[in-house]
């Protein structure tokens, strides 16, 4: 799971000026890190699994009498089997292409005979590495692994792959840290890649490391932004192509900071971390190289809940309802090292005449009174207004509805 620790960030969890250095108070900061990751872990691994589409019917019922939407929304189980659903994409023909690492990517077929649920699921490939991000653009299937950029010729009618793998983008830093590769294609014909950091709080040795970089296939990438912790999910503004991003703020600071961040990603934009967090406070691991920068980074564009983990942000296209003309959803994925949890939820974004932004909830009720059943990682829209949520906890595809009151 994204914002859980690899093996990587756990030894890193503890900040220090560089991956080597900053040994002051080893001994006592590693056991207290061990003591928290060991809790966090153990807490996590006793949650309950949610029920599978095999599971009765009222089980199914029971679970989803929990979520609570806005009215006139539903929630249903869509599709299952997905492994660790990860991030989407919509084909013109209603399939949804979806990653599920570590090595599989699926279609999820359409909903032809109108029952609200897949038509079934198959696997187009299962020898991908780490794949996460995945982008449809015309006969072209993007796959955002977590070395590179792969893309392969792609039938929408026949839903299948029909050629051989391309490398179009190549050199992403691997290792330790955050995994995850989201790509999405700009207006401008650009391709953007996020990339994260390789540990909770360190300066890096890749310039790529924490960075939204972007290329032309074949061409060296180039880095569009930096000081971006985790920003796995982004989307442009319709109308103005303002370019949002949601950023995963820094670990074992405390529960209430630093907060999770909205920003507003802009071309040479420095965003803070890790001399920075939340409304640029500066890290006190790094005061010195903060006090020595500059120009203060961009602040925030909004802040959430930290560690409530948010993954995706999409801008509605097709809403509703009018109180969601012009307003996007945040999903968040969920708190795993905190005591209380937040998130595992949706959140609705509204823009003011003022460009402030304020939040919502939208979608609630994966987590009830500590018991967790689902963590949402990406949302996306069909062209009647239909959103479609991963959820890598219970490794399906839920779907939600709108059915306007008579």
């Amino acid at each position: 799971m994204n914002d859980k620790p690899t093996k990587g960030e756990a030894e890193s969890a503890k900040p220090a000026k560089t991956r080597g250095e900053g040994l002051k108070g080893l001994l006592g900061g590693t056991v207290l890190v061990a003591f928290l990751l060991t809790l966090s872990w153990a807490t996590w691994n006793a949650l309950p699994d949610i029920t599978e589409m095999s599971a009765t019917r009222d089980t199914q019922r029971s679970f989803l009498e929990r979520i609570e939407l806005p009215d006139g929304f539903k929630i249903s189980l869509y599709a299952s089997g997905l492994g660790r659903a990860r991030s989407m994409t919509l084909s013109p023909n209603g399939d949804i292409l979806i990653a599920s690492p570590g090595r599989k990517l699926f279609r999820v077929k359409a909903d032809g005979d109108g029952d609200g649920h897949s038509d079934g699921v198959e696997t187009l490939r299962d020898d991908m590495k780490s794949p996460h991000g995945v982008l449809l653009d015309g006969n072209w299937l993007y796959v955002a692994e977590t070395d590179g950029v792969v893309r392969f010729p792609y039938d929408s009618n026949e839903g299948q792959i029909t050629g051989e793998r391309e490398v179009v983008a190549s050199g992403f830093p691997t290792g330790s840290g955050y995994w995850t590769r989201t790509i999405k294609k700009g207006r401008d014909g650009w391709f953007y890649v996020t990339i994260g950091a390789s540990c909770n709080s360190c300066i890096e040795d890749h310039p790529w490391r924490a960075t939204m970089i972007r290329f032309q296939p074949g061409q060296q990438p180039e880095v569009y932004a930096t000081g971006l912790r985790n920003t796995v999910g982004f989307n442009w503004q319709p109308g103005t192509g303002a370019l949002y991003g949601v950023d995963v703020g820094t670990n074992w600071l405390g529960d209430d900071f630093p907060p999770d961040e909205i920003n507003l990603i802009e071309q040479g934009g420095f965003y803070g971390w890790p001399y920075f967090n939340g409304d640029n406070v500066a890290n006190p691991d790094f005061a010195d190289q903060a006090k020595a920068l500059a120009e203060k980074p961009i602040k925030p564009a909004h802040s959430i809940e930290p560690h409530s983990s948010p993954l995706s942000i999409l801008f509605l296209r097709h809403a509703k309802t009018q109180d969601l003309a012009n307003a996007a959803l945040a999903v968040r994925h969920g708190s795993w090292n905190r005591r209380t949890r937040v998130g595992f939820d949706i959140i609705s974004l509204h823009w003011g005449d003022d460009g402030a932004i304020t939040a919502r909830p939208f979608l609630t009720g994966f987590d009830r009174q500590g018991e967790v059943s689902g963590r949402p990682v990406d949302i996306i829209e069909a062209d009647d207004g239909t959103l479609y949520l991963s959820d890598d906890f219970s490794g399906v595809i839920w779907r939600i509805s709108h059915q306007a009151s008579s």
